[in-house]
């Protein structure tokens, strides 16, 4: 029997952020898995599309063959209710939520509303709703009335990197941040906070994606310069993998001030790399990072984010404590293939 699905996304695949590294992936380890995947691109806009958008949306979606099961990133699908009610007439739905549109940072109280009140009623279209962590299904469920028998949770894989002899003290001690450069990401509490920790050895490397928002990433900018750490932080943009690889080899300590996460999968690499992590706790974050492999503060709190720091930067036998327990959790962190496994199970379902 021949496997077959359509997967939609919208715009470029190679989009440097989490949501579409998972859908990249995902669609790759279906593949190896024996499926046959007709990928579809939704156009860009999304989840803001003008009436040209959805309409190019529309067209690309309803030439999908009947009785295909179709998997709609959330990004789209969530601001799509009238068109997902209309296809699953005739197509078994897939909604893949990495977060609730309504969580991102920086949003008005209406376009609050507006993505909750639109995203509730795409879900109630979907025959399964697959999301990245139990902390994003209680959240589905609670606030978006999906039933918990539709809802599946597929956390994303990681792939485990070699061993690497971590700084042991005495010198500059190597932060890195990985996230696109958005609001919900948190760099404007990390740069406050490091700005109190000048009289400390610490250079930042920050890698992620600047043309997201672009205000976003104008003001982190003047943050830097009016803190005066344009000497201590390196913005390098999005990299090739062969280059995140050599950021991670070469940090000593992960962190990342997100105000709100769906599964985290930045946090999951670091871990997957030996390094011990900072972070905050909100979403799904305590999670992805197990105890002992990191140090978790409150968001949008940047006093106790420097706190944090202070004392990992000035003690190094704690920090190889936590790469330790990192280390070990790794392995016990699902592997992209198992994920995969349990994404077709997931599709089997409705197929």
């Amino acid at each position: 029997m021949v496997r077959r699905i359509a997967f939609a996304v919208p715009g470029d695949l190679t989009t440097p952020t989490g949501g579409y590294a998972y859908d990249r992936r995902m669609i790759a380890e279906l593949r190896q898995l024996g499926w046959s995947i007709d990928f579809v691109d939704l156009g860009e806009d999304f989840p803001w599309p003008d009436s040209e958008a959805r309409m190019a949306a529309e067209v690309r979606l309803s030439a999908i063959p009947a009785d295909l099961a179709i998997v709609i990133d959330g990004l789209a699908f969530g601001v799509l209710p009238e068109l997902a009610l209309k296809l699953r007439l005739h197509n078994p739905l897939v909604a893949l939520v990495h977060h609730p549109l309504a969580l991102e940072s920086g949003l008005s109280a209406t376009q609050i509303a507006k993505l909750q009140e639109s995203e509730r009623a795409a879900l109630a279209a979907a025959a399964r709703v697959v999301v990245t962590s139990k902390a994003t299904a209680r959240c589905i469920a609670s606030d978006y009335a999906v039933a918990s028998e539709r809802i599946f949770v597929v956390t994303p894989g990681v792939d485990l990197a070699p061993v690497t002899r971590r700084n042991g003290g005495g010198s500059i001690v190597q932060l890195l941040s990985i996230g696109a450069v958005v609001p919900r990401k948190g760099f404007d509490v990390l740069v406050t906070a490091l700005a109190t920790l000048i009289d400390l050895p610490w250079q930042l490397s920050i890698v992620g994606d600047r043309s997201r928002d672009v205000q976003t990433a104008a003001d982190l900018d003047k943050d830097i310069a009016r803190f005066g750490l344009s000497n201590r932080v390196t913005l390098l943009g999005a990299v090739s993998p062969a280059c995140l690889a050599v950021q991670f080899a070469n940090a000593d300590l992960f962190v990342l001030a997100s105000r709100f996460e769906g599964y985290g999968m930045a946090y999951a690499e670091a871990i997957a790399h030996g390094l011990p992590v900072v972070g905050t706790t909100a979403g799904a974050i305590v999670d992805t990072v197990p105890a002992g492999a990191g140090v978790l503060v409150r968001p949008n709190d940047h006093v106790a984010l420097a706190s944090a720091l202070r004392r990992l930067i000035e003690e190094p036998g704690e920090r190889r404590q936590l790469a330790d327990c990192a280390r070990k959790a790794a392995t016990r962190l699902p592997s992209w293939q198992d994920s995969a496994r349990k994404f077709a199970s997931v599709l089997e379902s409705v197929t």
